[in-house]
């Protein structure tokens, strides 16, 4: 056989090792776009959550516990919901609102530190809760994301359900004493995301995650 003849007969060969390594390469490239799936092209992080329906007897309306956030306090009117939280260290509280779909909810954020002024003492975002029961006898639990600003996801947020408590979103509020602080002047920098609390204190069930999300600790969230 002709040198001419071999080399023609090897050139399908190499094709296919080039489409090989080509495919290769894209590879990586298609897994990273569908683990950042939940990233808009704007930049701005979505919750990629769908709706599904409540537990038999599930309610709302309750307490919600977590060894970071605290006590989280909603209260479901209609298709809307109103909450209030203190976080476990006690040096912010905020108020959410937002609408529910069956065992979905998303919701708005503020949070602000107890006895500071200015642009950094309140920092807001977006939010979104999933209502879940487990299948064990453990209480139902709260399991989502917040985000800050436009961001709706990002840093965990889970609390679980106590029993035998009624919400008083009210009884989150600081006393006229905590508000005028020790610390805490104006400060001129961006606003901040949402104060971690501590693992201090502590509900009928420790609940929640133990560390905050990439930006630092949310309002309670």
């Amino acid at each position: 056989m002709s040198a001419s003849r071999m080399i023609r007969l090897a050139s399908p060969s190499r094709q296919l090792v080039s489409v090989v390594l080509g495919l290769s390469l894209l590879a990586p490239v298609a897994f990273t776009q569908a683990a950042c799936g939940s990233k808009t092209n704007d930049g701005v992080m979505r919750a990629n959550v769908k709706a599904g329906d409540m537990p038999a007897g599930a309610d709302w309306t309750g307490v919600y516990y977590s060894q970071l956030y605290g006590y989280l306090h909603l209260v479901k009117e209609g298709k809307t919901v109103s909450g209030k939280w203190r976080t476990a260290n006690g040096d912010a509280w905020g108020e959410l609102h937002g609408e529910v779909i069956g065992d979905l909810m998303h919701f708005e954020w503020t949070e602000h530190k107890i006895g500071m002024v200015g642009p950094s003492a309140t920092s807001s975002g977006k939010g979104y809760f999933k209502y879940e029961r487990p299948e064990s006898n453990d209480s139902d639990k709260i399991v989502g994301e917040w985000g800050l600003g436009p961001n709706e996801a990002g840093n965990p947020w889970d609390a679980v359900k106590q029993q035998n408590m009624q919400p008083d979103p009210d009884s989150v509020m600081p006393d006229e004493l905590e508000r005028r602080g020790a610390g805490g002047g104006w400060d001129e920098s961006e606003s901040a995301p949402p104060a971690g609390g501590g693992d201090e204190g502590g509900g009928d069930e420790a609940g929640g995650d133990e560390g905050a999300g990439d930006e630092g600790g949310p309002p309670g969230i």
